[in-house]
Parts: C-alpha cells; structure tokens; sequence
C-alpha cells in the first residue's frame, strides 16, 4: 500500500488537479472566504478618526500592537472591525488546552473522545467572546484618549455609545472570523484558523519587499548584501521545513494472539516524536511579554515612572538583555508548552490498555520514563531551533537596519501553514486517484 501511495503521489499534476472537481471548489471556496476576509480589514470602526491613528501606529511599530498588527494584515493600523482578528479565539484555545492539564473535569472531557471534544470547543467559543469583549472595551477607552500632535481626537463623539458600538464591531468581527475558519476547514482546504492569520501575514510581504528594494534603489542597502539575504531567506526556509518535518519514530510492537486456528496481530508501527511540538506558541508567549513594557512605555510618551523608562531602554530591539531574556523564555516556553500537550504516562498507559510495547522497555512507568527521555532531548533541539529562527530578525534590524521581519514567528506560520495545506492537498488528489482507480477495476469487472 506504502508504494501504491508513493508512486501516486509521484504521479500529481496539473492534469490530476484539473480532474478533481471537488478539491476545485474547496480551492475557490478558501480563496473567496479570505478575500472576503481581506475586505472586512479595510472596513474602519464607526466614528473613528484614520489620519489620528496613522499618527499613533507609525509611534507604536515596535510594540506589541505592531505584531499584532503583523498577524491582522493591518487591520490593527487601520483599526477595521477585524482589528482584534482571530486573536481571542487562539488565546481561549490555548488557556483551554492548559486548563486541561490543571482541571479533573476538562481532562475527563478530553478523554470521552467526541463528544467530549464538542463541549470543550463549546466552552473555547464561550471563552472566546468573553476575551473579545473585555479587548475591545479596552480598545474603546484606550481610542477615545488618543489624540495627535495637533490635539485632534482620534475618536469623534466619545461616550458610552461609541463604546458599545464599537465593542459590538470588534466582538462580531472576531465571531465572524471564527465562523469563517470552521467554514474553511470543514468545506475548503486547511485549517481555517491558521489560514486567515497566515493571510493577514503574506499581506503585508509584498510592502516589505518594495521597501526592502526601494533602499537598495536609494542606496541604503547594497545589492550584495539584498542578495544575500535573499539567499538566507531561502536557505531559512528550507532549514523549517527540514526541522518541522523531521521526526523521531519510535518502534510500537503488538504481541501476536491465537483466535482458534488462526494467530493475529504481531504487527508494529511507530509512534512519532516531532522535535517541534509546541509549534510557534513559545516565540508567541515570549514575544508579548518581552513587548509589553514597550507598548506601555510608548503610551504614557515617556512621562511614565523612571524605572519603567530604563527598562524600556534595556528591552530595546537588539539590545543583549532583549535577545537574552526572549531565548530564555522561548526555551522555557518550548519545554512547558510540550509539558502540557504530551503526557508520557497517557501515552504509555494507551500503549499498555491496547497490548503495544517498545521492543526492550517493560510496559508502563518504564515506557513513561523513556518516551519522557526521549521527549527532553527532542524538546531540547526544538527549543535551541525556535530560539535561532526567532532571533535572527532582532539581529538583522538592529545590526542592518533590515526593514522587515526576516525569519521569527511569522516566517514559521508561514511555512508551517503552507505545509498543511499542501499535504491537505495531496491527500485529496490521492483519494481522487484512488476513486478513479476503483471505477475502472469495477468496469473492468462488468465487462468480463
């Protein structure tokens, strides 16, 4: 069966793709939901002021709403009705996740298998809309006390109507959001969630590159050096992919059983390790911690307390305190995030219920106490690996003065993101070519 499904995969092309009717609309059905998606981010929030906020965007680029402004596709500069983007949804999945390993109820849930796993995405939409209202009342207050350099207000008529208007924009924005990815996911091609924020990331690719290539026009960058890194874009990308593919298998084996004359079972298979498990969440976690005296820095403009201003400056991009404290906490982030989604003990106490066994380790603590070893040298390299991606780009800008993000979390969404939707792909085109298959061998079979 393995080689039947390598020599099809072999055999993909254009022509396959145009025969695939049903993976033709999940196509157009993806493209025409995040181009809606790309619409609603230039759709501004009633009664709001764009000019003012252009103004206080351009002072805030290096805070935490400049990457959350990354991963909305500028919906958060220009402040439409999608700027919280599907941010509180992947927040209350995460706090979900990890209240599973903390509450005796979710982790039953988790264990009763669908049904269980229907109530616990109840509770994340319910999480959801409660983070979404408490963002966007924050948002509210916080526009109607902004004001530029000319003393104009970035919001016309502030009061308890344009905040409840724009906490009811903002909530439905982000519901909407999340609808449109379950839509996705269950009617186009990929993940719907990861999707819509790798969206709003490419969007933003085609400026980075014209600015890139306007200062080698001016001068500023040399064509040497806009060459090499262009050659270490490629070379990065490669590097994710290799990591992120990469696995260690481990060997499953089940005992052979005697059902009256016939033996069954002896089969193995392996049960697969990634060395990046915990995915783009560390730099994530660590990100919005590092940049968040930044943002209150750049708020209060500098009539903040004095300490808060030193911190500020030792946080700087670039600075070795920065780049020190966001490999530390990427490290810790990567081993406490796989902490939390592998159990060992789980996995071997699955492995004992059903008669599988690691060929030379006893079935359960000891197999618990090996696939634990065997994750931490894992983990180790996975957290050594997040932390050079992520740490890359604050060298590049602090050093060159790079005007984009070069690697960092946004380039392993992307790669990541496009990953999954590839090999989504290949397996409806596989499944296609297996239907055609079928057909013939049945008419085949009719004619004789």
């Amino acid at each position: 069966m393995a080689s039947a499904a390598e020599q099809l995969a072999a055999n993909f092309n254009f022509g396959t793709l145009a025969k695939a009717t049903e993976l033709k609309k999940r196509i157009w059905f993806t493209l025409g939901a995040l181009v809606v998606y790309r619409i609603g981010t230039y759709i501004p929030l009633p009664g709001i002021d764009s000019t003012v906020l252009t103004e206080l965007f351009e002072q805030q680029s290096s805070g935490i709403l400049g990457m959350f402004d990354t991963f909305a596709g500028g919906a958060v500069s220009r402040m439409s009705i999608f700027a919280l983007n599907i941010m509180p949804y992947i927040s209350a999945a995460i706090i979900m996740q990890l209240m599973t390993a903390v509450s005796p109820e979710l982790e039953r849930l988790k264990k009763e298998g669908e049904s269980g796993r229907k109530k616990i995405n109840q509770y994340t939409r319910y999480l959801t809309v409660v983070l979404a209202s408490v963002q966007a009342y924050g948002i509210a207050v916080g526009l109607e006390g902004v004001t530029d350099s000319s003393g104009s207000r970035a919001v016309f008529d502030p009061g308890l109507f344009f905040r409840a208007s724009a906490v009811i924009t903002l909530v439905g924005g982000t519901m909407f959001l999340m609808w449109l990815g379950e839509q996705i996911t269950q009617r186009g091609v990929g993940n719907g969630i990861s999707l819509i924020i790798f969206a709003g990331i490419v969007a933003g690719l085609p400026g980075a590159l014209a600015g890139t290539l306007e200062l080698g026009r001016t001068g500023a960058l040399s064509t040497a050096f806009i060459l090499i890194l262009l050659v270490m874009a490629v070379a990065v990308v490669a590097f994710i992919v290799f990591i992120e593919r990469a696995q260690r298998r481990i060997l499953v084996q089940y005992p052979k059983r005697q059902v009256g004359n016939k033996m069954f079972g002896g089969e193995s298979s392996h049960l697969p390790l990634k060395i990046n498990t915990p995915g783009v969440i560390p730099p994530i976690f660590a990100s919005s911690l590092l940049l968040m005296p930044l943002t209150i820095a750049n708020f209060s403009g500098g009539q903040g307390p004095g300490w808060l201003n030193e911190i500020t400056a030792l946080l700087g991009h670039g600075q070795p305190l920065y780049l020190a404290l966001y490999i530390g906490m990427i490290i810790f982030f990567a081993f406490f995030y796989t902490a939390v989604v592998f159990n060992p003990e789980d996995t071997a106490d699955n492995l004992k219920k059903y008669g599988g066994f690691v060929p030379g380790i006893r079935p359960g603590k000891n197999t618990a106490e090996y696939l634990d070893y065997v994750l931490t040298r894992l983990t180790a390299v996975g957290a050594l690996y997040l932390a050079a991606v992520c740490a890359l780009p604050e060298l590049l800008i602090s050093q060159y003065a790079v005007p984009f993000y070069f690697g960092g979390t946004s380039l392993l969404i992307c790669v990541t993101v496009t990953m999954d939707t590839v090999a989504q792909i290949q397996s409806h085109l596989l499944a296609h070519q297996y239907e055609g298959l079928v057909k013939k061998s049945k008419l085949r079979g009719r004619r004789r």
